[in-house]
């Protein structure tokens, strides 16, 4: 499993944007273009260079990771509007900033980020 995570975190991502057009889809709305670019974005932060110290690599991975979901939470707030959907989006911003910052620190520690 940890090989084909491996090779996943580092694979190409770059053909998101045109997945959707691949499919037959409409134009992308506002919405869409915004949640493709910040997975891209996540997915490119996400492609690492491993240093075999498992605590390292998680926290690299897993910030990466983190600030993508903050980021679509941000783009669910901005498009979205359902109540259910906007409070959770808020849950995993108010979650996950303070892990975000956690990793840093600890990385930070290490001499590291």
């Amino acid at each position: 499993m940890a090989l084909a995570t491996q090779g996943l975190a580092q694979s190409d991502h770059s053909t998101h944007t045109a997945h959707g057009a691949a499919h037959g889809q409409a134009a992308q709305t506002p919405s869409t273009e915004a949640f493709i670019a910040a997975n891209d974005r996540m997915h490119a932060a996400m492609a690492i260079e491993f240093t075999g110290d498992a605590d390292v690599d998680f926290a690299r991975g897993m910030i990466a990771h983190h600030e993508g979901a903050v980021e679509m939470a941000q783009v669910l707030l901005q498009f979205g509007t359902d109540p259910d959907m906007r409070a959770l989006a808020e849950e995993i911003i108010a979650a996950q900033e303070p892990e975000i910052a956690l990793m840093r620190d600890w990385l930070a520690r290490r001499g590291l980020e």
